[in-house]
């Protein structure tokens, strides 16, 4: 019997479940892992490389004895057929392979210490917010073709260039702008509704590219509020360019908004009195905007950092081996992390910390500047 059990497990040809999706080789602290998504379920764990190109092979024409002499060739190693049988064992119990059950669903989460309150919550506003976005993206289709978006980043980046050579002028219209606090508002409104259509943008970005939008929502946190728009299958987004696109899509459409504004700017006369107000709203637009592409936690900069290094949870695993780094043992306990990873790691460490000095130390001048005018 155990012969016969060995011999059909090696003659067995497994395939995986139609829509099972497989993520790009992502480094994370000393380790390269591939992430896996039941395409039903949508839970997602990690494996590692050696896994990855097993599973990526099972396409239902291949059993033990084709696997064996290619991952032999990859790795150096036979694939036992215990560690095989293993591995399928484990994709059968998360119902990733071809007429396996699905897995029982999770338990539920524990509830909520805290309901949503005045002070801080969260509220679904969409019923379906994949098919909202998939409205949204079938009509601003045409607008997101290279040919359009390309002159619009150009134009954008020349925006930028020229606000930077009128720093001085953008900071004596942003005092301007606090000493009336009737536009003062209106401005504020203006920038609230950019979050929001930042928000949407990372949606219909996610979409274009094969994205599913789970939720559209509201957060809170006293006496703000704004929209948040989460994708639930962003790290499987196919290619790199997708995820970066995706990730920065809501700041380009930030800087989008303040064109017509840039333009309008540039042909007031100097003693025109609505040009300092518009150039105190191009400083505080230019800022929120700018400021979400700085790649520290949480922020979109930060995710497209991680997306071009190929890396995961980047600033915990930074934080990781620089504790190990900087510990007792020093190098001896960073010997596991390939040299790839202990290069990452470290810049990022250095340029994190390089970063936040930066952004203290320009917040101080900036806004002594501003009381000093």
């Amino acid at each position: 019997m155990p012969e016969a059990r060995a011999s059909a497990a090696r003659v067995y040809r497994p395939a995986l479940r139609a829509g099972v999706q497989l993520g790009p080789p992502l480094l994370r602290g000393p380790r390269t892992v591939h992430l896996i998504r039941h395409p039903v379920g949508g839970a997602a764990f990690e494996v590692g490389v050696k896994e990855h190109f097993v599973i990526s092979r099972l396409d239902g024409t291949r059993n033990l004895d084709d696997v064996a002499p290619a991952y032999a060739a990859r790795f150096g190693r036979r694939l036992a057929e215990d560690n095989w049988n293993r591995l399928l064992g484990l994709l059968g119990a998360r119902g990733l392979l071809a007429g396996a059950p699905d897995p029982p669903p999770p338990a539920p989460a524990p509830a909520r210490p805290r309901a949503n309150t005045l002070w801080r919550g969260t509220r679904r506003i969409v019923a379906d917010a994949d098919a909202t976005t998939a409205r949204l993206h079938r009509i601003l289709r045409p607008l997101l073709h290279p040919a359009l978006q390309l002159p619009l980043l150009a134009a954008v980046l020349a925006m930028e260039a020229v606000l930077i050579l009128h720093t001085g002028e953008l900071l004596d219209g942003t005092v301007e702008l606090f000493r009336q606090p009737v536009v003062l508002a209106a401005v504020a409104l203006f920038l609230w509704f950019s979050i929001t259509v930042h928000e949407l943008a990372h949606g219909v970005a996610a979409q274009h590219y094969g994205g599913h939008v789970a939720e559209i929502g509201l957060r809170w946190r006293f006496p703000a509020a704004m929209l948040y728009c989460t994708v639930d299958n962003y790290l499987f987004l196919p290619g790199r360019r997708a995820k970066l696109v995706t990730a920065g899509a809501g700041a380009h459409v930030n800087l989008l908004l303040l064109l017509p504004f840039a333009l309008w700017w540039s042909l007031l006369p100097g003693d025109d009195p609505a040009r300092p107000l518009l150039a105190g709203l191009l400083f505080l637009g230019s800022v929120q905007a700018l400021s979400n592409l700085v790649p520290l936690p949480p922020l979109d900069g930060y995710r497209m950092l991680g997306h071009a290094l190929g890396a995961a949870h980047l600033a915990p695993e930074t934080r990781t081996y620089l504790a190990l780094r900087l510990g007792g043992k020093g190098a001896e306990a960073t010997a596991a992390y390939p040299r790839r990873s202990r290069v990452v790691h470290t810049a990022y460490g250095i340029g994190a910390a390089l970063l936040l000095l930066s952004a203290v130390t320009g917040t101080c001048a900036v806004a002594l500047l501003l009381l000093l005018r």
